[in-house]
């Protein structure tokens, strides 16, 4: 299936998912994360999950990694819509947050990260494939960033679903996962 067509079926299949699927889904997604052979992370980045989107929670994956690696550095984006690129800022209790016109909650202001210090990048998706390709949606933000990291960044997907065959459209500029993590199993890439 081609990108925009995995979009559009991954977006009805989040919608068709109850709350209380929801919720056990999530709690099977931690468990398998839990499995990754994660070296001593120092610094994660994370995006915050959209809700009426059905994403999956990022908050009890950071709060292991969090426990696992003492001192971690949480950073969070913040995008540039006219040039499609992400800034990195620190996110802790004292970070203020305001939703933008996608109902994505970025920081306003904060300490600035720059991308060679990230060890570990939770990635937003929809979908993904049996290679380590994925679906995000549809503007290459993650794709531009993922580029400015250094090669050894861990890239993990998390996702409700499994892998797809095959993602029929991708392009060069398209940076593969290492991990996706679902309720069922750790695909490693």
């Amino acid at each position: 299936m081609t990108k925009k067509e995995l979009r559009k079926l991954y977006k009805e299949k989040k919608r068709e998912l109850g709350d209380s699927a929801i919720e056990k889904l999530q709690d099977l997604v931690l468990i398998h994360f839990q499995k990754l052979p994660l070296p001593f992370i120092n610094c994660v980045s994370t995006y915050l999950p959209v809700h009426t989107l059905r994403e999956v929670n990022t908050y009890p994956v950071i709060d292991y990694l969090d426990f696992r690696n003492p001192g971690l550095t949480v950073v969070i984006p913040k995008t540039d819509k006219a040039n499609c690129s992400m800034r990195h800022y620190v996110y802790n209790e004292e970070t203020i947050l305001r939703e933008d016109e996608y109902h994505i909650m970025e920081p306003v202001g904060g300490q600035p990260v720059e991308p060679s210090a990230i060890d570990l990048v939770l990635v937003p998706l929809l979908a993904f494939d049996e290679k380590g390709n994925r679906v995000g949606y549809g503007k290459g933000f993650y794709d531009r960033f993922l580029a400015t990291c250094r090669p050894d960044v861990i890239k993990v997907g998390l996702s409700f679903f499994g892998a797809e065959v095959e993602i029929e459209d991708t392009d060069d500029f398209d940076i593969s996962l290492n991990y996706c993590v679902t309720p069922h199993q750790v695909y490693e890439f």
